[in-house]
């Protein structure tokens, strides 16, 4: 097709999307749909546009020019796009192209209208729709109108609002091009859209009609209301009419055989469409086909799983991220290190990890123990699951299932509890350094397809470790005696979660003391000037060196140093092994570093850890003292402080784990990365990044056989950078429904914003919206609202007055931290960085559970 200006829709199809762009390469596939009906036309290549492009060089320098201008810099798109546009639309359209365009019109007579819409290469992609950015033109009459329509379709392409879409997707302008699609008018009696999933909740078994009387770009473009129908298996379930007319835009009927239709087309992109319609004359007409891209991709089915595993083999998935406080996409060797590791099935979509708890939520004798787990760590997943089952027929009962719930050892006899003794937590901790002991010794002698047999060796250690039934009674003791003080104080005393007190500087957790700890590293910085006037000015991660030749500057550089040797194996994102840590990227922890040097004092590590503790005891003291005044109150009180030291001596240890696996997962990476050197450095890779596109395995055969699909890389960065604009559910179906549950609760002020209370307290301040740690600008007295906050959160804590987040449950790492801190926190706020502006003044009631907006 190339030199092509002007080719039939019925000749174009999906594989030249490069010639004709992505509205014109799926009507021509439409049109080869049995059944399907397209209007007739042609498309203007971008062979076309480019021309365009060559006849006036200065197009091609506004273009480069808005290619460097800074995201979000809108009035810079604004200026540039603007002149682009012009230049384009100033261009004359060379008398050869006009000439075939009027050639092509000729076949459909002169008295003809048509449609004339914008069809660029980087739009209807699985990734990005690019849904309204460029334009389109109806009603068009006479070759001299397309053909100057033609060519304020070229400019549309440079619109402001698709150059900034463009800017967010990450879309290089030099790349795409414009092509433009000229169809025949169809009248109807009724015209709108089909969604062949619901575009809400993502079930992809519920397809929904809008439909309205007319043209649909009224429809589209917002400007009416239209009647909607939902269809699921082949009949209207609701409906939903905007105004009552003696004859309605669509009938059941037509809706139920609309939506036929559109899964015929559905089959054949292979992805659920957003379809633009019309009715004329009885029969449908596909004006436009394009992904829907907002829904969160289904997880492939396990193998064995089938209709006996609900009805219609429905699974219920719930999401892996938001127990481990970490929703961001993960790439494809994070992905696969996790699902080695993990002491559970684990299943991929959407760039996160979701476990199938199908056969527990089925079967009577596990549903309950799994809600009651699942609700005390986030009541919001409980009430999905709880909607999904009180739905009829939703999953049938089934026979109790034979593998545990995930982190839970294998079924067997319960052990005996063990004593609340300090030397079971030192020995479990120190079998994991003498197992990291050995990975690290041993590994250094691996390389080539040695390196891979020895890995995946290590990483059933890994799993034996995450296993070990002491290492599991030792964190349910600590979890499970916070608990009962929580349930048992607020029944005697009406003290709500008493615990959070109790566990105040409770011993032994490693991020609480990292956190901590950098106040420490402050604390060498601070008295020494040129030391921080030089990491003001840090912007890479080589600073380290440059200390050495300032006064002070070794002394700063070892306290930064031991700190990395400790902590180095950290970072955001940590349960994904391709995330830079702070040992490779230290200038992350400048900016937090710098602002405990301004905004804490020599010491304040000891005196928070000491206040903590003598906070704690006194609570203890107040607390047993009030129980002994109560009926029964010795037998009370000796109950309570069995386990007032039972959850402070193994509270601590709940975060051992997860640092012990990230410790591992930092070795494996160092030995990956080393690999992937040796690949770029023999020409297999391009560059070390690719690595972390493929899995395991695919590595594995890479180093292997010395051969990569480069283009199956291109596609899965394609895919990663797609996923980030997905927000990913707390339970999914395989239906592609995703639930995000409900507090239902009355008892929070109008307008407050609820969610669940994880660490006591009631504090006020200025909120301060964080979306990436390294960009935290904190105050003593600023309130940190943000989505999630890992273990690597940790050292923001010691400079915060309270805590707000989106994810989160009453055991997650961000709200055992709060808690020994003494920071009030209110975790699974919906929308919370959305609703909340930086630096509102907020309440936050960490006691009750939701957060006041106070101006």
């Amino acid at each position: 097709m190339t030199g092509r200006y002007v080719v039939d829709l019925r000749e174009v199809g999906a594989s030249q999307v490069d010639a004709v762009g992505g509205k014109a390469a799926h009507l021509g596939e439409l049109a080869r749909i049995d059944g399907v009906r397209v209007p007739e036309g042609f498309c203007v290549t971008t062979d076309a546009f480019r021309r365009i492009l060559r006849e006036a060089p200065a197009i091609e320098e506004g273009i480069a020019r808005l290619g460097r201008v800074e995201p979000g810099d809108r009035e810079a798109v604004r200026t540039l796009s603007g002149d682009v546009r012009r230049a384009i639309a100033g261009v004359p359209v060379p008398d050869a192209l006009a000439a075939r365009i009027t050639g092509a019109l000729a076949r459909f007579g002169e008295r003809t209208a048509y449609a004339v819409r914008s069809s660029a290469t980087a739009e209807d992609m699985p990734s990005a729709s690019f849904a309204g950015q460029q334009d389109t033109y109806l009603n068009v009459l006479g070759p001299e109108a397309v053909i100057r329509h033609v060519s304020r379709c070229w400019a549309s392409l440079f619109t402001e609002r698709a150059v900034t879409y463009r800017q967010k997707n990450g879309i290089d302008h030099r790349t795409v091009h414009m092509a433009v699609v000229v169809q025949r008018m169809v009248f109807p009696q009724a015209a709108g859209v089909l969604f062949t999933a619901d575009p809400v909740t993502g079930d992809r078994k519920a397809a929904t009609v809008e439909a309205a009387s007319g043209l649909g770009e009224a429809l589209v473009s917002g400007l009416v209301n239209p009647d909607v129908f939902t269809v699921r298996r082949g009949e209207v379930v609701a409906r939903a009419l905007a105004r009552r007319q003696e004859r309605p835009p669509l009938t059941d009927a037509q809706a139920v055989r609309l939506v036929r239709l559109g899964r015929r087309i559905e089959a054949h992109f292979g992805r659920p469409q957003d379809i633009e319609w019309c009715l004329a004359d009885g029969d449908f007409h596909v004006v436009q086909s394009r992904p829907i891209t907002t829904l969160f991709p289904v997880p492939a089915p396990a193998p064995g799983t089938g209709p006996e595993s609900g009805e219609h083999g429905k699974r219920v998935y719930l999401s892996v991220g938001h127990q481990q406080m970490m929703t961001d996409p993960m790439k494809p060797l994070g992905l696969s290190v996790w699902q080695l590791t993990a002491m559970a099935p684990m299943h991929e979509a959407g760039g996160r990890l979701f476990v199938d708890v199908t056969r527990r939520l089925a079967s009577p004798a596990t549903r309950a123990g799994l809600l009651d787990v699942v609700g005390r760590g986030d009541p919001l997943v409980r009430d999905a699951l709880e909607t999904l089952l009180a739905r009829d027929g939703f999953l049938p009962s089934l026979p109790e299932p034979l593998d545990p719930a995930p982190g839970r050892p294998p079924a067997g006899p319960a052990p005996a509890p063990i004593e609340t003794d300090p030397a079971v937590v030192t020995e479990l901790i120190e079998r994991s350094r003498r197992s990291l002991a050995a990975l690290e010794r041993d590994v250094r002698t691996k390389t080539g397809p040695e390196l891979f047999d020895f890995l995946s060796d290590a990483f059933q250690e890994h799993k034996r470790l995450l296993r070990d039934p002491l290492s599991f009674q030792v964190v349910m003791a600590g979890m499970e005696a916070t608990w009962w003080l929580n349930d048992h104080l607020r029944a005697w005393l009406g003290e709500k979660n008493a615990a959070d007190t109790l566990t105040l500087s409770a011993p032994g957790n490693v991020t609480s003391e990292m956190g901590l700890a950098l106040l420490d590293v402050a604390d060498v910085v601070r008295p020494r000037p040129e030391v921080v006037a030089f990491l003001q000015g840090v912007e890479d991660d080589g600073f380290l060196d440059g200390l050495d030749e300032l006064p002070g500057g070794p002394e700063a550089r070892d306290a930064i140093e031991a700190y990395l040797s400790r902590y180095g194996m950290r970072c955001v994102g940590e349960i994904d092994i391709t995330r830079p840590r702070w040992r490779e990227h230290p200038a992350t922890l400048v900016p937090v570093l710098l602002d405990h040097v301004r905004n804490s004092g020599p010491g304040a590590a000891r005196r928070r850890f000491e206040q903590g503790l003598r906070t704690a005891r006194q609570k203890r003291q107040e607390v047993l003292s009030r129980l002994r005044a109560l009926p029964d109150g010795d037998r009370k009180a000796d109950e309570t402080r069995r386990m007032i030291d039972r959850v402070r001596t193994f509270i601590g240890y709940r975060e051992y784990p997860k640092y012990a696996m990230v410790s591992r997962f930092f070795v494996y990476k160092q030995a990956l990365v080393a690999e992937a050197d040796r690949l770029v450095r023999a020409g297999v890779l391009a560059e070390r990044e690719d690595a972390f596109h493929l899995t395991f395995e695919e590595l594995r055969d890479v180093v292997r056989s010395h051969r990569v699909d480069h283009r199956l890389i291109r596609q899965r960065k394609e895919a990663f950078r797609s996923y980030g604009a997905l927000t990913p559910p707390r339970v999914l179906t395989s239906d592609g429904e995703a639930l995000s549950g409900s507090y239902r609760r009355d008892d929070a002020p109008a307008g407050a914003l609820v969610g669940l209370p994880v660490s006591a307290g009631t504090v006020e301040g200025r909120a301060r919206v964080v979306h990436h740690m390294a960009d935290a600008d904190l105050e003593p007295g600023d309130i940190l609202v943000t989505v999630f906050t890992d273990p690597s959160w940790s050292p923001l804590f010691v400079g915060i007055k309270g805590l707000v987040t989106e994810v989160g449950g009453l055991m997650t790492h961000g709200a055992v931290v709060a808690r020994e801190y003494g920071l009030p926190a209110v975790v699974g706020v919906a929308g919370a960085t959305r609703l909340i502006r930086d630096g509102r003044r907020i309440r936050v009631h960490g006691t009750d559970g939701y957060v006041e907006l106070l101006d």
